[in-house]
């Protein structure tokens, strides 16, 4: 792809470095950055580097916040009786979008994938165990995506947890097979996190 501009080249690069964004892509964004206002770029600018100096990790799901404890893990009108166990920050977004659930989450990070290099001690598996001592977690539910990878992880976690009292539920199975969980229409989702079932019941089929 050829520039007339250097300037603009270093602009598509930069964008083109996001994930799923090509350099077509990324040219329309830049071309469509100039058309704007100035103080749209600007505005555009401070909010990214706002962004990436301000924001935290929650301390007790690992969620984005923008302070130490999320607003989920702070609102009294959650259920903290119910943990909802995610793979990615996107997928609080998406559960949260069916309004349907109101517990607390734990985001992972990820999955568990050897051929990734990524193993337990890479996720936020560790401070599961914590989070149910402390917190009186009566009910776990498995919210991972329908992937070969996502399953090995809520069997980890399961061996990890079985021990304590709990009803330890995984999504029904609307989500097709191979399936992330952010790209499933909040209509799936809802009914598969009101119809989830016993994930003891998910061993035996599997």
């Amino acid at each position: 792809m050829d520039f007339s501009s250097k300037l603009l080249e270093n602009l598509v690069y930069n964008i083109s470095q996001l994930t799923g964004i090509g350099k077509r892509s990324a040219l329309r964004i830049a071309l469509e950055i100039l058309k704007k206002p100035t103080e749209y770029s600007k505005d555009l600018s401070d909010s990214i580097r706002e962004f990436r100096d301000k924001i935290v990790y929650c301390n007790k799901c690992h969620n984005i916040s923008d302070k130490e404890i999320c607003e989920i893990c702070t609102n009294p009108s959650r259920n903290s009786s119910i943990l909802c166990i995610v793979e990615d920050i996107r997928d609080v977004m998406a559960i949260e979008n069916t309004n349907l659930y109101n517990g607390l989450y734990h985001v992972l990070g990820g999955v568990i994938s050897p051929i990734d290099g990524i193993g337990p001690e890479d996720l936020n598996i560790d401070t599961i165990r914590n989070k149910i001592q402390e917190q009186s977690i009566k009910e776990v539910i498995f919210a991972l995506s329908a992937t070969i990878e996502a399953d090995t992880t809520n069997f980890y976690i399961f061996k990890i947890i079985q021990e304590f009292d709990l009803d330890i539920s995984v999504l029904a199975r609307g989500i097709p097979v191979g399936d992330q969980l952010e790209y499933t229409d909040e209509v799936t989702l809802a009914r598969s996190i009101q119809n989830r079932r016993p994930y003891e019941s998910n061993l035996k089929n599997d």
